[in-house]
């Protein structure tokens, strides 16, 4: 078994060539550029997809190779993940060959393997370079071809950063010395994944707005912080998508996930000094005035402002950067519980939440959105701790509140005021 740990940035393909040139100064070790062709294979009703598997064969002129990816962790668009790779005579599949202990128990491999059928194929030419980085060797890896499923196809211009030896770390360093030209724009959606969609007849991808973050009894408030943040930069790379796209109601989305990040730090900022995020909070700031600024979203999301944002975000979750900056006091606070700490805040939050919305304010609501969005922010990550559907139905009526201002809705307002504030505590310790 192999770990997969790779960054992957999406490429305007009018910047290729400056790109190129990029690359080829910056790398000693150059190869030849070889078309690949990958087929996917999943059963009718996607066992693999269920089980967060991904299975194809890979053809690169005579030679063949069977690739099972599982499940792994996606921070941002740096992607880590296990998958077993075994060399074909042909291009026919031999599930026999990968590890039995991969697959869920009780499964009869010979019938899956009767069950799988091709689903969609990728197409593309690469060029790859081979960069030594500090200690680490690093594989960047330019394709350019076709997502293929039926009649439906979506182009593929993308560059990889692999790590063939070494630190994931440096992965983040060298992304970091690239994004300094304009073109590249981090991304989340894998091949496969673009594959599965078009499989499915490519619907149009649909607005997700931030939920409730469920999290398990027994998560750490280090866990919790981590969570939020990665909820909400999957949220702002998966509404980039939908934005250059042509969904203008996207920017939004983005502007909220954005914004969802620097109250989130706010949240904690009581364990994690300002400091240890002043950096990043710097570049969220001005992410968020250039994205009020444009209403097109090639014009700011592949710039290196945006990208340099993005890394940041990716690199402090990654490396856990916070950890410099706290002492042992600190650490054992994010060690504690986040039930314990939610406890203590929703008490908080909500009693902040009353005081500001206690009696009808006629015309001055809009005075308040940016209060109660930050106050959402906060219930939203800390609520999913509790799993029930009581933390459900009090979240959701802030937010028809904070909705119906937006909307500018008197009598909604006042509906979801009423029902907000009068709201049976679900929390601990809430002093009802």
């Amino acid at each position: 078994m192999a770990q997969e740990i790779e960054l992957k940035f999406i490429v305007d393909p009018q910047r290729i060539e400056s790109l190129r040139e990029k690359l080829n100064a910056m790398s000693q070790e150059q190869h030849d550029v070889r078309k690949l062709v990958n087929i996917y294979y999943e059963t009718a009703d996607n066992f693999l997809r269920r089980h967060n598997m991904g299975l194809r064969i890979r053809g690169n002129g005579d030679q063949y190779e069977m690739t099972m990816k599982t499940s792994g962790r996606v921070t941002g668009g740096l992607h880590q993940r296990p998958e077993y790779n075994v060399a074909l005579n042909e291009p026919i599949l031999d599930l026999a060959l990968l590890p039995a202990d991969i697959w869920p128990e009780g499964l009869d491999v010979a019938v899956l393997q009767q069950q799988l059928n091709p689903l969609f194929s990728t197409n593309f030419n690469r060029e790859t370079w081979v960069l030594q980085q500090d200690t680490s060797r690093i594989e960047l890896a330019l394709d350019q071809g076709d997502v293929v499923a039926g009649a439906l196809q979506e182009p593929i211009c993308e560059l990889e950063l692999e790590l063939l030896e070494g630190e994931a770390s440096a992965l983040l360093t060298l992304a970091g010395q690239l994004i300094n030209q304009t073109g590249l724009r981090m991304g989340s959606l894998s091949k496969a994944a673009r594959g599965y969609h078009l499989a499915q007849g490519a619907p149009e991808r649909q607005i997700k707005p931030l939920s409730l973050l469920s999290l398990a009894p027994k998560t750490t408030v280090e866990q919790g912080l981590a969570a939020g943040l990665s909820q909400a930069l999957d949220s702002w790379l998966y509404h980039e998508e939908l934005w250059l796209r042509g969904n203008g109601a996207a920017k939004r989305h983005i502007m909220l996930a954005v914004e969802n990040i620097r109250h989130i730090l706010a949240l904690f900022g009581g364990i994690i000094p300002r400091k240890a995020s002043s950096q990043l909070r710097d570049l969220l700031l001005t992410s968020e005035t250039r994205l009020a600024e444009h209403d097109k979203g090639a014009d700011i999301l592949f710039s290196p402002q945006a990208s340099a944002t993005k890394l940041a975000l990716t690199r402090w979750l990654f490396e856990s950067q916070w950890r410099n900056f706290i002492d042992d006091k600190g650490r054992a606070k994010l060690a504690g519980s986040l039930k314990r700490f939610a406890d203590i805040n929703l008490s908080r939050h909500a009693s902040e939440l009353k005081d500001i919305f206690q009696r009808p304010l006629g015309d001055t609501y809009a005075d308040k959105l940016t209060r109660l969005a930050r106050e959402l922010d906060a219930a939203r990550l800390l609520a999913g701790i509790y799993h029930t559907e009581q933390a459900s139905t009090w979240l959701e009526n802030w937010q028809g509140l904070n909705d119906a201002i937006v909307a500018r809705q008197p009598v909604e307002i006042e509906h979801y005021r009423n029902e907000a504030i009068s709201q049976v505590p679900f929390w601990l310790h809430s002093g009802k």
